[in-house]
């Protein structure tokens, strides 16, 4: 049986930690193919933005416990840098692709914004499953170049173990994207969970303070929760209220089932 290939991508960023921690959780299962963006590019969702280089690939190195790993830094979005390594980069046909391991969780309404996500669901676009893996942490440093120390080995230990089954299972038309979201708290022994995307937004934008609306302002986001309306089978009731891993398969359709069964009465 021929060793599978991983693409592994992320929007952190080439020189992120997260980047790294996901080349540790996948070497022991195949041949990697690492191409990430050059910069940071979070919340860059599945745009191609006309950047100046946009395309250009420049070789890159990465060092973990003294092992040497090739990759690609792209200069582009996310699904850009799928796009580049699936149709320029790859000797052969990519058998999973990983996105990741993100700085900040993407949960409940605010994944649509997700770079990391947008990853994941361009490698559906060829038909090869993609895994969106994502670890808590505070959400100023979720767009930020300055990274952080954290603890990724719960992170590689669950992006792993769901690695290897949909290695096993292959592509699944059904299923456009695995979202992984693990705690900042879980440990190899945290409970894992499948769990539906919530419809609450869980990210917010906060009103800027400033004296004149030429001066630049950048939205603070905070998070925001409503524990009434909650949906207990959720991705954010799993992260945050039960704590556990959480594992979303994503689709592509957003129709509103309820208003195309009601159409002929409201809008015809």
């Amino acid at each position: 049986m021929a060793t599978p290939l991983i693409l592994i991508t992320n929007d952190d960023g080439i020189s992120s930690p997260g980047l790294l921690a996901a080349i540790t959780a996948l070497k022991p299962l195949g041949e990697l193919l690492i191409a990430a963006p050059a910069v940071q590019q979070s919340s860059m969702s599945r745009a191609f933005p006309k950047i100046p280089e946009l395309g250009r690939i420049d070789k890159h190195s990465l060092k973990i416990s003294g092992e040497t790993f090739p990759a690609y830094a792209i200069h582009g979005s996310p699904a850009y840098c799928v796009s580049h390594a699936v149709l320029e980069l790859s000797p052969r046909p990519v058998d999973l692709c990983v996105s990741g391991i993100n700085y900040g969780e993407n949960v409940g309404l605010s994944i649509l914004p997700s770079g990391t996500i947008g990853a994941a669901l361009e490698a559906d676009t060829y038909d090869i499953p993609g895994i969106a893996a994502s670890l808590q942490v505070p959400p100023e440093q979720n767009h930020s170049q300055d990274f952080q120390e954290h603890d990724w080995a719960a992170a590689i230990y669950f992006l792993r173990r769901l690695a290897s089954k949909i290695l096993a299972i292959g592509y699944r038309r059904d299923v456009a994207a695995w979202n992984l979201n693990v705690p900042a708290s879980a440990t190899t022994s945290t409970p894992w969970k499948l769990a539906r995307q919530s419809r609450q937004n869980y990210y917010f934008f906060r009103k800027p303070q400033r004296t004149s609306l030429e001066q630049p302002a950048r939205l603070k986001v905070e998070i925001e929760i409503d524990f009434k309306t909650l949906e207990p089978d959720s991705d954010i009731h799993r992260l945050i209220v039960e704590k556990c891993v959480s594992v979303t398969p994503l689709g592509w359709d957003m129709t509103s089932q309820t208003c195309l069964k009601e159409s002929n009465n409201v809008l015809l």
